[in-house]
Protein backbone atom coordinates (compact mmCIF):
# COMPACT_ATOMS: atom_id res chain seq x y z
CA UNK A 1 0.00 0.00 0.00
CA UNK A 2 1.37 3.61 -1.22
CA UNK A 3 1.06 6.33 1.25
CA UNK A 4 -0.29 9.69 -1.26
CA UNK A 5 0.18 12.99 0.96
CA UNK A 6 -2.11 15.29 1.05
CA UNK A 7 -2.61 19.19 0.27
CA UNK A 8 -6.22 21.11 0.30
CA UNK A 9 -6.31 23.79 -0.72
CA UNK A 10 -8.72 27.03 -0.10
CA UNK A 11 -8.35 30.59 -1.28
CA UNK A 12 -4.94 29.63 -1.86
CA UNK A 13 -4.19 28.41 1.57
CA UNK A 14 -3.10 25.28 2.42
CA UNK A 15 -5.69 23.80 4.96
CA UNK A 16 -7.55 20.80 6.85
CA UNK A 17 -11.54 20.57 7.40
CA UNK A 18 -12.93 18.42 9.46
CA UNK A 19 -16.15 16.34 8.53
CA UNK A 20 -15.95 18.39 5.43
CA UNK A 21 -17.09 21.67 7.33
CA UNK A 22 -16.11 24.92 5.77
CA UNK A 23 -16.48 26.50 8.91
CA UNK A 24 -13.90 23.90 10.62
CA UNK A 25 -11.03 25.61 8.79
CA UNK A 26 -7.74 24.89 9.91
CA UNK A 27 -4.96 27.31 8.06
CA UNK A 28 -1.24 26.04 7.51
CA UNK A 29 1.37 28.56 7.23
CA UNK A 30 3.33 26.94 4.26
CA UNK A 31 2.77 27.69 0.76
CA UNK A 32 1.66 24.93 -1.90
CA UNK A 33 4.84 25.28 -4.03
CA UNK A 34 6.85 24.30 -0.42
CA UNK A 35 4.93 21.53 0.45
CA UNK A 36 4.58 19.87 -2.95
CA UNK A 37 8.81 20.96 -3.30
CA UNK A 38 8.80 19.10 0.44
CA UNK A 39 6.94 16.38 -0.53
CA UNK A 40 9.23 15.53 -3.64
CA UNK A 41 12.48 16.04 -1.76
CA UNK A 42 11.46 13.36 0.60
CA UNK A 43 10.95 10.85 -2.18
CA UNK A 44 7.18 11.16 -2.49
CA UNK A 45 6.15 10.62 -6.22
CA UNK A 46 2.54 11.32 -5.85
CA UNK A 47 0.56 13.96 -4.19
CA UNK A 48 -3.31 14.42 -3.83
CA UNK A 49 -4.25 17.71 -4.32
CA UNK A 50 -7.64 19.17 -3.66
CA UNK A 51 -9.28 22.33 -4.78
CA UNK A 52 -11.93 22.78 -1.90
CA UNK A 53 -13.54 26.10 -3.59
CA UNK A 54 -13.63 23.72 -7.05
CA UNK A 55 -15.37 21.35 -4.26
CA UNK A 56 -18.49 23.64 -3.87
CA UNK A 57 -18.72 25.57 -7.20
CA UNK A 58 -16.24 28.51 -6.47
CA UNK A 59 -13.37 28.23 -9.63
CA UNK A 60 -11.52 30.82 -8.42
CA UNK A 61 -8.62 28.42 -7.50
CA UNK A 62 -8.36 26.51 -10.38
CA UNK A 63 -5.90 29.05 -12.37
CA UNK A 64 -3.54 29.89 -9.47
CA UNK A 65 -3.58 25.78 -9.27
CA UNK A 66 -2.94 24.91 -12.77
CA UNK A 67 -0.11 27.20 -12.99
CA UNK A 68 1.63 25.75 -10.11
CA UNK A 69 1.56 22.34 -11.06
CA UNK A 70 2.93 22.68 -14.12
CA UNK A 71 5.96 23.57 -12.80
CA UNK A 72 6.57 20.44 -10.82
CA UNK A 73 7.65 17.06 -12.13
CA UNK A 74 5.51 15.78 -9.47
CA UNK A 75 2.57 12.93 -9.99
CA UNK A 76 -0.41 14.74 -9.10
CA UNK A 77 -3.80 13.19 -8.36
CA UNK A 78 -6.35 16.02 -8.62
CA UNK A 79 -9.80 16.47 -7.25
CA UNK A 80 -12.29 19.60 -7.08
CA UNK A 81 -14.34 21.43 -9.25
CA UNK A 82 -13.93 18.80 -12.12
CA UNK A 83 -17.33 19.31 -13.66
CA UNK A 84 -17.35 18.28 -17.30
CA UNK A 85 -15.81 15.52 -19.65
CA UNK A 86 -13.42 18.28 -21.33
CA UNK A 87 -12.15 19.32 -18.08
CA UNK A 88 -11.13 15.91 -16.64
CA UNK A 89 -9.48 15.84 -20.87
CA UNK A 90 -7.66 19.09 -20.27
CA UNK A 91 -6.26 18.36 -16.71
CA UNK A 92 -4.90 14.95 -17.97
CA UNK A 93 -3.31 17.22 -21.34
CA UNK A 94 -1.84 18.86 -18.84
CA UNK A 95 -0.29 16.54 -17.23
CA UNK A 96 -2.17 15.85 -13.95
CA UNK A 97 -1.51 11.85 -13.01
CA UNK A 98 -4.91 11.21 -12.17
CA UNK A 99 -8.22 12.87 -12.41
CA UNK A 100 -10.71 12.48 -8.92
CA UNK A 101 -14.54 12.78 -10.25
CA UNK A 102 -17.23 12.75 -8.02
CA UNK A 103 -20.20 15.36 -7.88
CA UNK A 104 -21.02 14.86 -11.97
CA UNK A 105 -20.49 11.36 -11.76
CA UNK A 106 -23.47 11.30 -9.49
CA UNK A 107 -25.55 13.98 -10.54
CA UNK A 108 -25.43 13.52 -14.02
CA UNK A 109 -27.05 9.88 -14.82
CA UNK A 110 -24.54 9.79 -18.30
CA UNK A 111 -21.45 11.23 -17.10
CA UNK A 112 -19.42 8.12 -16.72
CA UNK A 113 -20.54 6.68 -19.78
CA UNK A 114 -20.15 9.84 -21.91
CA UNK A 115 -16.55 9.57 -19.98
CA UNK A 116 -15.60 6.24 -20.12
CA UNK A 117 -16.63 6.19 -23.97
CA UNK A 118 -15.10 9.80 -24.76
CA UNK A 119 -11.55 8.88 -22.71
CA UNK A 120 -11.28 5.70 -23.85
CA UNK A 121 -12.45 4.96 -27.11
CA UNK A 122 -14.28 1.66 -25.90
CA UNK A 123 -16.09 0.35 -22.53
CA UNK A 124 -13.58 0.23 -20.52
CA UNK A 125 -11.73 3.47 -19.32
CA UNK A 126 -7.75 4.07 -18.62
CA UNK A 127 -6.71 4.44 -15.37
CA UNK A 128 -6.62 8.14 -15.24
CA UNK A 129 -9.84 8.42 -13.64
CA UNK A 130 -10.61 7.82 -10.03
CA UNK A 131 -14.37 8.44 -8.85
CA UNK A 132 -14.65 9.88 -5.52
CA UNK A 133 -17.29 8.19 -2.80
CA UNK A 134 -17.41 10.45 0.17
CA UNK A 135 -19.67 8.52 2.74
CA UNK A 136 -21.30 9.50 5.78
CA UNK A 137 -23.11 6.52 7.74
CA UNK A 138 -23.51 4.49 4.05
CA UNK A 139 -25.10 7.70 2.97
CA UNK A 140 -22.77 8.96 -0.78
CA UNK A 141 -22.58 13.03 -0.33
CA UNK A 142 -21.49 15.26 -2.83
CA UNK A 143 -21.21 19.32 -4.05
CA UNK A 144 -18.21 19.61 -1.20
CA UNK A 145 -20.59 17.17 1.20
CA UNK A 146 -23.05 19.62 1.12
CA UNK A 147 -25.60 17.17 -0.42
CA UNK A 148 -26.72 13.66 -0.10
CA UNK A 149 -27.60 11.21 -2.94
CA UNK A 150 -30.05 8.95 -3.14
CA UNK A 151 -27.84 6.26 -4.68
CA UNK A 152 -26.95 3.24 -2.60
CA UNK A 153 -23.20 3.14 -1.80
CA UNK A 154 -22.75 -0.83 -3.42
CA UNK A 155 -24.95 -0.34 -6.49
CA UNK A 156 -22.79 2.92 -7.15
CA UNK A 157 -19.40 1.29 -7.21
CA UNK A 158 -21.54 -1.66 -9.27
CA UNK A 159 -22.66 1.09 -11.47
CA UNK A 160 -19.05 2.32 -11.52
CA UNK A 161 -17.16 -0.84 -12.35
CA UNK A 162 -19.64 -1.95 -15.23
CA UNK A 163 -18.59 1.11 -17.13
CA UNK A 164 -14.78 0.49 -16.62
CA UNK A 165 -14.14 2.14 -14.01
CA UNK A 166 -12.24 0.65 -11.00
CA UNK A 167 -10.13 2.89 -8.99
CA UNK A 168 -11.86 4.94 -6.34
CA UNK A 169 -11.00 7.38 -3.82
CA UNK A 170 -13.51 6.54 -0.48
CA UNK A 171 -13.45 8.91 2.22
CA UNK A 172 -14.87 8.17 5.19
CA UNK A 173 -16.83 11.60 6.58
CA UNK A 174 -17.37 10.38 10.09
CA UNK A 175 -13.09 10.11 10.04
CA UNK A 176 -12.41 12.76 8.25
CA UNK A 177 -9.99 15.49 9.65
CA UNK A 178 -10.63 13.97 13.39
CA UNK A 179 -7.28 11.94 13.77
CA UNK A 180 -9.29 9.08 14.92
CA UNK A 181 -8.12 6.41 13.18
CA UNK A 182 -9.56 4.90 9.66
CA UNK A 183 -12.63 4.03 8.10
CA UNK A 184 -12.27 0.72 8.66
CA UNK A 185 -15.50 -0.73 9.00
CA UNK A 186 -16.51 1.02 5.70
CA UNK A 187 -13.43 -0.29 3.42
CA UNK A 188 -13.98 -3.85 4.37
CA UNK A 189 -17.92 -3.82 3.34
CA UNK A 190 -16.86 -2.76 0.16
CA UNK A 191 -14.08 -4.93 -0.57
CA UNK A 192 -15.98 -7.59 0.44
CA UNK A 193 -18.41 -6.62 -2.05
CA UNK A 194 -16.04 -6.28 -4.62
CA UNK A 195 -12.55 -8.00 -3.78
CA UNK A 196 -10.88 -6.56 -7.21
CA UNK A 197 -11.30 -2.76 -6.76
CA UNK A 198 -8.57 -0.40 -6.47
CA UNK A 199 -9.17 1.20 -3.27
CA UNK A 200 -7.56 4.86 -1.91
CA UNK A 201 -8.47 5.31 1.66
CA UNK A 202 -9.38 8.77 3.12
CA UNK A 203 -10.35 10.41 6.21
CA UNK A 204 -9.29 9.99 10.15
CA UNK A 205 -5.52 8.53 9.61
CA UNK A 206 -3.84 9.47 12.57
CA UNK A 207 -0.36 6.91 13.01
CA UNK A 208 1.84 4.41 11.32
CA UNK A 209 -0.83 1.85 13.25
CA UNK A 210 -3.59 3.18 11.32
CA UNK A 211 -1.27 3.01 8.21
CA UNK A 212 -0.63 -1.30 9.25
CA UNK A 213 -4.15 -1.73 9.30
CA UNK A 214 -5.59 -0.31 6.03
CA UNK A 215 -2.48 -2.54 4.38
CA UNK A 216 -3.23 -5.40 6.08
CA UNK A 217 -7.37 -5.16 4.37
CA UNK A 218 -5.11 -5.23 0.87
CA UNK A 219 -6.08 -1.59 0.08
CA UNK A 220 -4.22 0.02 -2.81
CA UNK A 221 -2.86 3.33 -0.98
CA UNK A 222 -4.02 5.84 1.32
CA UNK A 223 -4.65 9.50 1.40
CA UNK A 224 -2.68 10.89 4.81
CA UNK A 225 -3.20 14.97 5.33
CA UNK A 226 -3.47 16.33 8.90
CA UNK A 227 -1.83 13.97 10.39
CA UNK A 228 1.29 14.91 8.69
CA UNK A 229 0.50 18.51 9.37
CA UNK A 230 -0.40 17.86 13.19
CA UNK A 231 3.39 15.81 13.29
CA UNK A 232 1.30 12.37 13.86
CA UNK A 233 3.09 11.36 11.24
CA UNK A 234 6.47 12.03 9.80
CA UNK A 235 7.42 12.58 6.27
CA UNK A 236 10.55 10.39 6.41
CA UNK A 237 8.27 7.92 7.89
CA UNK A 238 5.89 8.07 4.56
CA UNK A 239 9.22 8.24 2.77
CA UNK A 240 10.38 4.96 4.63
CA UNK A 241 7.14 3.06 4.11
CA UNK A 242 6.96 3.98 0.05
CA UNK A 243 10.19 2.59 0.20
CA UNK A 244 9.48 -0.29 1.42
CA UNK A 245 6.72 -1.18 -0.37
CA UNK A 246 8.12 -0.67 -3.70
CA UNK A 247 11.03 -2.66 -3.00
CA UNK A 248 8.89 -5.72 -1.45
CA UNK A 249 7.27 -5.84 -5.04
Amino acid sequence: MYIIPAIDVLNKKVVRLVEGDYKQVTTYQVALEEQIALYQANGTELVHIIDLNGAKGDFSNQKYLADIIKKTDMKVQYGGGVRSIDKVKELIDNGMHRVIVGTQAITQPTFLQELSTELCGKTQCSDKVVVAIDVLDEVIKYSGWMESSPIKLMDYVDKCLQLGFFRFLCTDINKDGKLGGAGVDLYKKLLNQSPFIKLIASGGISSMADIEELNDLKIESCVVGKAIYENHISIAEIKNWNLQMLTSL
